[in-house]
């Protein structure tokens, strides 16, 4: 059997498309272009309506070069949106995410426990996305998530680290942890484990491997956790701390539990101890109510953050969600004005950071084609050597695309 595996959305399914490619790979079958493939899993998200015509066109496409092909569509939109799934061209199953952990036993049975089948360079990929936690009992008024992943779930510690020891074992020298709230991991077991401890599991790891943190909320980056990842070369020294506004009025109506000054000096506490970091955000503009004065007090919070990069999002009503019915809406033509406005400042910020790395030796994984690597620091830059992938090099980075190997 031929497969692809097509994902969209965020790094939890990135690392839920990486637990079916093994299983798939653990039944024999091979990984091929959707064009070519037999079976296509397609795993979604849907988080923005974008998002959700993003994976009915992708579909669509696929049937229309692949006319022969079975499709299984799963993930967010799948779960919100069953029935809109399985009305699309050539869909065999819908599975939601409560069912994807046993997707792929729908094909037979494998020949061993997953984990064992991928490896880097398999589909592409160096670098392991490794989920330890699913769903999230928060209640930001703006989020469809909770009802399309349900309340939180951790993984047992002990499992984890057997997983990452099979992917240590396997080859892996950076592995990404990740989570739909993983601040909140260990909150549901009840049995003393934390996101702390998990940290500093990770960060006493005796193999030579990375650990990259995924993206925390503000209210999970503790002082303690602060510390671990500094204190261990383990851990990588980039964090992802999602902002949402730099209004005090807009994160209430978002029901974030922190404030601007709260996230402010959040920030100011990493570059103390970690001067160096790469510590991006995440930012809604548009959303229900947001003035011009709201707005320029989200552009001001951002032009004296220390930040590293920016994802931008054009506030978008998920039906469901306390936000959609909330007024007044912001005109379109606005809502993408103000993008535009943020997404400069944060190509600024993505700038000045890489102009404060020009001159620095740093350790990287090489990656892609091998005239690529990527800093603990999350520096992606090309280099001129050829270098096979997936080794330690160090590099002197030389500008903002560019590093040369060190000798």
């Amino acid at each position: 059997m031929k497969y692809a595996v097509v994902t969209f959305g965020c790094r939890v399914n990135q690392a839920d498309s990486l637990m079916i490619e093994d299983g798939l790979r653990a039944r024999g079958g091979v990984h091929s272009a959707p064009e070519n493939a037999d079976v296509v899993v397609v795993n979604t998200c849907s988080v923005t309506a974008s998002a959700d015509q993003a994976a009915r066109q992708t579909v669509r496409r696929i049937t229309r070069v692949n006319p022969a092909v079975r499709i299984v569509v799963t993930g967010c939109y799948a779960t919100r949106r069953p029935d809109e799934a399985a009305a699309l061209p050539n869909v065999i199953h819908v599975v939601t995410n409560d069912g994807k952990d046993e997707l792929v036993e729908m094909f037979g049975d494998g020949d061993g426990p997953c984990g064992h089948t991928l490896a880097p360079g398999v589909a592409g990929r160096t670098a392991l996305t490794l989920r330890v936690q699913t769903g999230c009992d928060e209640a930001c008024s703006y989020c469809i998530i909770p009802s399309t992943r349900g309340p939180g779930r951790s993984k047992p510690l002990a499992a984890i680290v057997e997983e990452v020891g099979r992917a240590v074992d396997a080859g892996y020298k950076e592995i990404a942890i990740t989570a739909v709230h993983l601040g909140s991991f260990g909150r549901d077991r009840r049995d003393g484990s934390s996101l702390t401890t998990l940290v500093r599991t990770l960060g006493d790891w005796k193999d030579e491997v990375l650990f990259r943190i995924s993206s925390l909320e503000p209210m999970d980056c503790t002082p303690q956790l602060i510390e671990v990842i500094s204190d261990s070369d383990r851990i990588a020294p980039h964090f992802h701390l999602p902002l949402q506004h730099g209004s005090d009025d807009m994160l209430r109506a978002m029901r974030r539990p922190y404030t601007s000054s709260y996230y402010r000096q959040l920030i100011d506490r990493i570059r103390a101890v970690l001067p160096d970091a790469a510590v991006g955000s995440d930012v809604i503009v548009g959303f229900p109510g947001e003035s011009e004065r709201h707005f320029a007090e989200l552009t001001s919070l951002l032009d004296e953050l220390p930040l590293t990069h920016l994802h931008v999002f054009p506030y978008s009503d998920r039906p469901g969600t306390d936000a959609s019915r909330m007024i007044p809406k912001v005109d379109g033509r606005v809502v993408r004005d103000r993008a535009r406005v943020i997404r400069d400042l944060g190509a600024r910020m993505s700038r000045r950071f890489k102009a404060s790395q020009v001159g620095r030796r740093l350790r990287a994984l090489t990656v892609d084609d091998g005239q690529s690597v990527v800093t603990g620091n999350y520096l992606k830059l090309r280099i001129d050597t050829p270098f096979s992938r997936n080794q330690w090099v160090e590099v002197r980075v030389e500008d903002a695309d560019h590093a040369t190997l060190s000798p």
